[in-house]
């Protein structure tokens, strides 16, 4: 009877960050500008990526779907979580709960393969230059980007399979700003031990998959261009690799901080911070880090800016749908 009374448990409370009102206040306004930001930057991104023929390339591409799923983190997260700033219960149901993990999850999953696709696409294109059409055809982006999608959807279709087989006592206070998986674990009466070395084996093995690719690509890279013996392309070709190896950085380092240590000695506290930088400033940060530090983007801005507006919407009218491809 008692099992069958913990499994009616259909809500949670989202504790948040703080119940101080003047504090509240102000992180409400800072990370609502944030949430636009991040949704002009990354949505903008996008379109100006489907308009502009001249940068329907692979690199350009993963770009646009590394901004979509950026769009879509920001999403799953950021709208509950300003709403719970003025909210007085904070609540969130078990069905809301599970979405917002299994979007968040399936940004994150989704980015770190593209990530690793697009450390791929700059070695191709720096090590290997006069095969790079033959080697980065537009099947293998197709097949990349529908392997990129298809583990997104597969890895937490797993996680909130297992999560509902299990039950909820006590309190049901949710020590975070949306709902993960190990808070969610920590407040279950049947042993977690499966979920958690779930955890461990697919988020784990993803991780280090795509870690993999990113280190051995760019060691390759490296090694290629310090043996260029001219100091422009030199410097062309790292400031090229600059901006994806900091996305990288920022994106891996903070991930393996929340999920790469055994739940036993997570500290809350730490990983709320950390986790604003994968959900919060990692998507902020994108578009800035791709769009300004790359020239055909800012051109191609400068150029739809100065159009006319019936200029700037024509390509979407006469764009096919085998140009995205």
């Amino acid at each position: 009877m008692t099992a069958v009374n913990h499994s009616m448990t259909t809500e949670f409370i989202l504790t948040g960050f703080t119940d101080r009102p003047e504090v509240k206040s102000l992180l409400f306004v800072i990370f609502f500008a944030m949430y636009l930001i991040t949704m002009v930057g990354n949505l903008g991104l996008v379109s100006l990526i489907y308009m502009e023929r001249r940068l329907h390339t692979p690199m350009y591409i993963f770009l646009g779907n590394l901004a979509l799923m950026d769009a879509c983190c920001s999403c799953a997260v950021t709208p509950k979580m300003l709403g719970n700033f003025f909210s007085e219960d904070k609540m969130i149901s078990l069905y809301e709960c599970m979405a917002q993990f299994y979007f968040l999850c399936l940004a994150e999953t989704t980015d770190g393969f593209l990530l690793a696709a697009m450390a791929y696409d700059r070695y191709v294109a720096i090590c290997s230059p006069l095969q790079y059409h033959t080697r980065m055809s537009k099947k293998l982006c197709i097949q990349m980007l529908t392997g990129a999608y298809i583990a997104g959807n597969l890895h937490p279709m797993i996680h909130v399979g297992l999560l509902f087989r299990l039950t909820f006592c006590g309190s049901h206070q949710i020590n975070h700003f949306f709902c993960d998986i190990f808070p969610l674990c920590s407040l279950s009466c049947v042993d977690p031990y499966i979920n958690e070395l779930m955890v461990l084996i697919f988020a784990g093995s993803i991780q280090v998959f795509t870690i993999t690719i990113v280190v051995i690509t760019y060691l390759c890279i490296l090694y290629t261009i310090f043996k260029m013996k001219s100091k422009e392309g030199r410097g062309k070709a790292l400031s090229t690799c600059a901006s994806h190896f900091l996305s990288v950085s920022i994106f891996y380092g903070s991930l393996l901080f929340v999920y790469g240590q055994p739940s036993s000695v997570k500290e809350k506290d730490k990983d709320i911070v950390v986790a604003i930088f994968y959900t919060l400033v990692v998507p902020l940060l994108n578009p800035f880090i791709y769009s300004l530090r790359n020239k055909e983007v800012i051109n191609v801005m400068k150029r739809i800016m100065k159009s006319k507006p019936h200029n700037i919407l024509k390509p979407i009218w006469s764009l096919k749908q085998t140009d995205l491809i």
